[in-house]
Order: structure tokens, then sequence, then C-alpha cells
């Protein structure tokens, strides 16, 4: 189609082609890489979000272990401070991110406007040539070359109907691009507006988090002072009780010594270091020497801990008389065993005891069946070896070596 006007070429049709030209090639050129650009920065931003949600789902999963062990206040807190700072880095990423997306939209909404006010005044320009053409009718372009009075003044003719319909072309598809424009940039402002309102419910969802963690570190912090009150009670008790051991062992020491007609050959010595069974299968709880609690208390072990089920059964390492076959004190049902020499070994925190005082057993004889429910280390046996002089010995020194 070939659109003219009602004289001769005019420079400022031609000068408005050419700026339409120019604003078209912009708008090309600006268009795709905008919509680039927003598709990096959501797919960065989201590449954060992930990498330190990451992070503290690590946090959790270690705070899921520290539970499922010996509970352990100090790591707990410690592990929630770690969430929080975590969390804390995730709301301000979410901040920082809203931001973002909101000078983002605003950019995207002003072009937008632009775009439409330019596709505006294309299709007013659109509309009066048409209406233009119509009124001209579809014979006007031959009336035009048929009135030429020279050969000069038709090759001007036609050379400013050419123009005119370059322009024209132009025209139309400036208009259609400016179409395709508006559609993008609203799909790009319906993106934005989208991520953004998803960016607001997770820093929402964050807060509430955060809130969370908050609450439980103060009722953690109020269990370890309530733990630390009852640890110092329970401290004090087995230190009391260690004491009253200690000296139950050295009293039976006296009586050895002291008896006419001492036991036969012992059946514990130094040659039997590293040698001895185990008195029950499990895992090492805690070792023999200073040991500190998780509320930062310290206690002398003066044996290991072994974690097993209750009712497992636990053996005699060696054959002996049971000089002690009882409940006592914070050690629940305990066994000692007279092996000779000044040598006993002792298991404590068991939940059943069977044997008499003054009964005789043989290696690997049933002493009681494990308990130790009720303890801080939860279910397990605790196993001493004393040497002369009720000296606590350490028992991975006299037992067999676990591969």
């Amino acid at each position: 189609m070939m659109l003219g006007g009602r004289g001769g070429p005019r420079g400022g049709v031609a000068s408005g082609g050419t700026a339409a030209l120019l604003l078209l090639l912009c708008l090309a050129v600006t268009a795709p890489a905008q919509a680039q650009d927003i598709d990096r920065q959501i797919r960065a931003n989201r590449a954060r979000l992930d990498s330190i949600r990451q992070e503290r789902e690590q946090l959790e999963a270690e705070l899921g272990r520290l539970r499922g062990r010996a509970h352990d206040i100090a790591g707990e807190l410690f592990n929630i401070e770690r969430q929080k700072s975590a969390t804390n880095r995730l709301v301000n990423e979410l901040d920082r991110q809203m931001r973002g997306m909101g000078a983002s939209l605003d950019t995207v909404t002003l072009d937008l406007a632009l775009t439409e006010d330019a596709l505006a005044e294309k299709r007013a320009i659109l509309h009066r040539r048409l209406a233009d053409i119509y009124k001209r009718g579809p014979l006007w372009t031959f009336q035009v070359m048929l009135s030429a009075e020279s050969f000069g003044d038709l090759l001007s003719r036609y050379k400013y109907l050419y123009l005119v319909s370059r322009q024209d072309r132009s025209l139309v598809g400036a208009v259609d691009t400016l179409r395709r424009r508006i559609a993008s940039q609203r799909r790009q402002l319906l993106r934005l507006q989208n991520e953004l309102a998803a960016r607001r419910d997770e820093r929402s969802e964050e807060l509430d988090r955060y809130v969370t963690l908050e609450r439980r570190h103060q009722r953690s912090l109020s269990e370890t002072r309530a733990s630390e009150r009852a640890a110092a009670r329970r401290l004090e008790t087995l230190s009391r009780d260690a004491e009253r051991l200690n000296q139950l062992i050295a009293a039976l020491e006296r009586a050895r010594r002291a008896a006419a007609s001492a036991p036969g050959t012992p059946t514990i010595s130094t040659r039997d270091l590293g040698k001895l069974d185990w008195p029950v299968t499990g895992d090492l709880l805690y070792r023999f020497g200073p040991y500190r609690l998780p509320n930062n208390t310290t206690v002398v072990r003066q044996g290991i801990g072994i974690g097993v089920p209750p009712g497992t059964p636990v053996r005699a390492v060696a054959g002996g008389v049971v000089r002690m076959a009882e409940p006592y004190g914070t050690y629940g049902p305990s066994v000692i065993l007279d092996h000779g020499g000044g040598f006993y070994t002792l298991y404590l925190y068991l939940s059943q005891v069977d044997l008499q005082l003054g009964q005789r057993v043989s290696p690997g004889d049933v002493v009681g069946l494990s308990g130790g429910q009720n303890s801080d280390e939860g279910p397990h046996v605790e196993f001493q070896v004393r040497g002369e002089g009720s000296i606590a010995l350490d028992p991975l020194n006299w037992l067999k070596s676990r591969r």
C-alpha cells in the first residue's frame, strides 16, 4: 500500500519518519536487554536465598543430631544462635532484594508508561494518515503520477511517493513493535509484582521463624539455669556418694589385710592389663578422669560409662567375691567384686542385682542387669577398677582394645 500527501515532498514528514526509526531501534535494543537483566537478577537473588537456606538446614540437622545424643545444652544454645544469625541474614537479604525489585518495578512501570504514550502518539499519526488515504481514494497515486508535466517532475513525484510509502510502512512497523514491547513490559511487570509478593511472604515467614528461635533460645536459657541448679545438686550428691564409696572400699581393704586368712591367689594382676573382657558391649559415653558437663561443671570420673539398653546382662570381668550387692545412693543397684590382692571391680547404675553378699562368681557370670535411665547420660553402666589402697585405675588400660 502506498500512502501519499496532498502536495510535493514534505521535509517534516521525512524527519518524523527518521525520528520514528531511531526510537524504534532504541526500543528494539533495550527491551530484550532489560528483560534479560531482570531474569538474571531474579535467578541470582534466588541462588543467594537458596544458599542461606541450605546453611540453615544444615544447622537444623546438626541440632537434631545434638538432641539425639546426650543432651548438650551449651551446644544447643550455640546452634540456635547460629540459626538466628542465618535467619537474620536471610531477612536482610530479602529486604535488599525487595528494595532492588521495587526499583526495577518503578523503572519498568515508567518505561511502560512512556511506551504506552509513544504508542498512542504513533497510533494517532497512523489514524490521520489512514483517514487522508481514505479521503483521497485508491486512485490518488495514479492521479499524482499522471499529472506530471515533465519527465523530471515524474521522477520527483515517484521519489516522493516512494519515500512516503517507506515512512508509512515504518510507522506501521513502529506501532506493531510498540505493541509487542508493551506486552513484554506488562509480563515483566507482572513477574516482578509476583516475585515481590513472594519475597514479602517469605520475609513474613522468616520473621515468624526468628521469633520462634528467639523464644526457643529463651526457653533453653531457662532450662539451662534450671539444669545448672539441678546439676549442682546432683553433683553434690554424686560427690558425696563417691566419697562414701571410696570409704567403703578402703574399709574392705583394711578388713582384708586384717583378716587372719586372706583370699587365695588374686584373680587380677598387672599381667591382665589389656586382657580383660568388657562387662557389656556398648558405646563409650565417658572416659576415666576429669569430665566437663554440659553446664560447664567439671567432675572426676572414677570409671567409664558404657551405653547399653536397659536390662542388658552385665558380666564379671574376672572371678571374685561379692562385697556389695545393693542400691547405693545415686548409683542405684550396684555390685562390688573383690578379686584379691587389693583389686576390686565396681558395676554401677544397674537396674537389678541377684547376687548375695559373700557369693563367689566366675569370669563371665552375670552380676546384674543394666539401668541408668534416670542419669544424665541415659541408660548405661559405669565400670570401675580399684587397685591396692582403693586407688581408682583407668578401666580402659585393663580391658581389651576394641577395633
